[in-house]
């Protein structure tokens, strides 16, 4: 499949044949990504932004924060 790159405005557009966008699983109206890439252009479905409840789907409350040594001062890192 091909496509052309044409003026649109101020900006360029590229038509997509109608099969590419169905094997893509993409549909007008679709938020896409744009990704340049070593001489590549990648268009792939956006991803949204997660909930917090599905951010912490998996997340088992056993966490516990601890202080990390860091080694002795060097200079003013302490300050009295």
């Amino acid at each position: 499949m091909y496509g052309a790159i044409q003026k649109w405005g101020n900006s360029q557009g590229l038509r997509i044949p109608k099969g590419a966008l169905h094997t893509a699983q993409l549909k007008e109206g679709d938020a896409v990504e744009i990704i340049p890439e070593d001489g590549q252009i990648i268009i792939r479905k956006a991803r949204g932004y997660l909930s917090l409840d599905a951010l912490f789907a998996g997340y088992s409350g056993d966490y516990r924060c601890a202080e990390a040594d860091t080694g002795d001062s060097v200079g003013r890192e302490v300050l009295e």
